[in-house]
C-alpha cells in the first residue's frame, strides 16, 4: 500500500474513533439531529465553515478556475461565502428562535403538514447531489494519490463516508469538523507556501482575462444567473440551517455565521490562487479537478503530503456527513416518525441512521455517473431551491400567504426550473424559476385575502 493511502486510512480511522467517542452522548433524536442545541461559538463556527468548505472549494473550484479563470469561482468560494454572511445578517436569529429540529418543521409550523412533506421531497434530492459531489471528490483524491481507477476509488470513498456518517450525528460531526477545519487550513497554507517558495510565481504573470471575474459572460443576466444559483439557492439550504439550529443561542448562531463567512473567503483564496496559476504550473491537465492533489504530490513530500491528503479528506468528510445526515433527518423526522407516534427516542435515532445508509448508497450511484464535482454542486444549489427560498422568506418575515399559496409556489418553482433547464433550454432558467415562484406567491397572497364572490341566488 502506498504510504499516502496508509496515512489517509489512519487519518480516517482517527476521525471514526473521535466520532464514536462523542456519539456516546447521543440519547434522543434531538441529540442526534441538532446536537441537543448545545454548540458554542467555536464548534458552531467551525462546523458551519467545514460543512461548506468541502470538495467543491478545494477540488472543484481549483479545477474550474484552472479551466475558466476567476469567473469559474463565482459559486465557490465567493458565492457560498456570501451565503454565510447573509445567513448571519438576516436568517440565523429568526430560524433559531423557532425551535426547529429540521428546516422542514418551519413549513409545518407556518403552513401545513402537506406543505412540509412537499418541501422534504424537494430538499432531499439537493442534499443527495451535494453528497455525491463530496464522494466523487474523495474518489479523485484517492485516485490522484494511488494511481487506481477513479470508479474503484469512488466506491472505497462511499463505503468510508457511509460508515463515518452513521456513527455520530450532529454533535460528533461538530467535534470532527473542528479538528478537520483546523487540519484543512493548515494543509492549504502549507501547499500554498510550498508552491510559492519552489516556483516563485505570482499573479502578475496571469493573463488579465483570467483574473476578470465576469470574463466569458455574454450579458449581465448571465452573470446574475451565475451568482443567484449559489447565493439564493444555498443561503437557506437544509445543511446550513441544521448547523444554525444546533447552536446554543440565537446570538451564537448569528455571530458564528459571520465569523465563518470571513474564514471561508480568506481560506478559499488559496485554491483560487492555485487555480489561476495552475496552467503555468501544470499545463494540459486532462482532469483539472485533480490539480490540487497533484500540486501537493509534486511540491510536498513524506509527512507533509500525507498531512495535506488528510486535509482534503477532512474537507470532504465534514461536508458529506452533513449532507447525508440532513437528507436522512428530513425523511425520518418529517415523514416516517409522524406515521408512528409511539416510537421511542432510541428507535427514532436508529431510523435516522438507517436513512444515512440508504442515502449514502444513492449518493454513491450519483457520484459514479456525474460529469464532475462542480457540476454536481451547482445542480444541488439550483434543484427546487427557487420555490423553497420564496416560501421560507415569506414564512419567516410575513404572515401573508397560506398553505395553498405555499404549495403552488413550491410546484411552480420546481416546474419552471425543469422546463427551463432541461426541456426548453431557457438562457436563464434559475432566474426564471425564481421570478415564477415569487409571482406565484404574490398572486396567491392576493387570492387568499380576497373573499369569494357571493353565489347567485337561484330564481324561484
Amino acid at each position: 500500500m502506498p504510504p499516502v493511502l496508509l496515512g489517509i486510512g489512519l487519518y480516517v480511522l482517527a476521525q471514526l474513533l473521535i466520532g464514536a467517542w462523542v456519539s456516546r452522548r447521543v440519547r434522543t433524536e434531538a441529540d442526534y439531529l441538532v446536537a441537543g442545541r448545545s454548540l458554542g461559538y467555536g464548534l458552531t463556527t467551525f462546523t458551519v465553515f467545514a460543512t461548506w468548505f468541502g470538495a467543491e472549494t478545494c477540488i472543484g473550484s481549483a479545477g474550474s478556475i484552472y479551466a475558466e479563470g476567476l469567473a469559474g469561482g463565482t459559486a465557490d468560494p465567493f458565492g457560498y461565502g456570501l451565503c454565510l454572511l447573509l445567513m448571519g445578517l438576516l436568517f440565523a436569529v429568526p430560524l433559531w428562535r423557532r425551535g426547529l429540529t429540521t428546516l422542514a418543521d418551519l413549513f409545518r409550523q407556518r403552513y401545513s403538514p402537506t406543505v412540509e412533506r412537499m418541501a422534504v421531497l424537494l430538499m432531499v434530492p439537493s442534499g443527495l447531489l451535494w453528497a455525491a459531489a463530496q464522494i466523487r471528490a474523495f474518489g479523485q483524491v484517492l485516485a490522484a494519490s494511488s494511481g487506481w481507477e477513479v470508479d474503484l476509488t469512488i466506491t472505497l470513498a462511499a463505503a468510508v463516508v457511509v460508515v463515518y456518517t452513521i456513527s455520530g450525528g450532529l454533535l460528533a460531526d461538530a467535534w470532527t469538523d473542528l479538528i478537520q477545519g483546523i487540519a484543512l487550513i493548515i494543509g492549504l497554507i502549507v501547499v500554498g507556501i510550498a508552491v510559492w517558495q519552489q516556483e516563485g510565481v505570482t499573479l502578475a504573470a496571469v493573463p488579465v482575462e483570467r483574473i476578470n471575474p465576469f470574463h466569458g459572460y455574454a450579458s449581465w443576466l448571465d452573470a446574475v444567473e451565475a451568482w443567484a444559483i449559489p447565493v439564493v439557492g444555498s443561503v437557506l439550504s437544509a445543511e446550513l440551517v441544521a448547523r444554525i439550529l444546533g447552536a446554543r443561542s440565537a446570538e451564537v448562531a448569528r455571530r458564528s455565521s459571520l465569523v465563518a463567512s470571513g474564514l471561508y473567503l480568506l481560506v478559499g483564496l488559496i485554491p483560487v490562487t492555485l487555480g489561476l496559476l495552475g496552467p503555468q504550473l501544470m499545463p494540459g491537465l486532462e482532469h483539472p479537478e485533480q490539480l490540487l492533489p497533484l500540486l501537493a504530490a509534486r511540491y510536498l513530500h513524506g509527512v507533509l503530503f500525507v498531512a495535506f491528503a488528510g486535509a482534503l479528506v477532512s474537507a470532504i468528510l465534514s461536508t458529506v456527513d452533513s449532507a447525508l445526515l440532513v437528507a436522512s433527518s428530513l425523511v425520518s423526522h418529517n415523514l416516517i416518525v409522524p406515521l408512528f407516534p409511539g416510537l421511542t427516542e432510541r428507535q427514532k435515532v436508529w431510523i435516522a441512521r438507517g436513512g444515512v445508509a440508504f442515502f449514502g448508497i444513492v449518493a454513491y450511484v450519483g457520484a459514479l455517473y456525474a460529469e464532475g464535482v462542480y457540476a454536481l454542486v451547482e445542480e444541488a444549489s439550483a434543484f427546487g431551491s427557487a420555490g423553497l427560498f420564496v416560501v421560507i422568506l415569506f414564512g419567516l418575515f410575513s404572515q401573508r400567504g397560506g398553505p395553498r399559496t405555499a404549495l403552488a409556489t413550491l410546484g411552480m418553482g420546481m416546474l419552471s426550473w425543469v422546463l427551463g433547464a432541461y426541456l426548453l433550454d431557457w438562457p436563464h432558467p434559475y432566474l426564471n424559476s425564481l421570478a415564477a415562484a415569487l409571482g406565484t406567491y404574490l398572486i396567491g397572497m392576493l387570492l387568499e385575502r380576497t373573499p369569494a364572490p357571493p353565489r347567485p341566488v337561484a330564481a324561484t
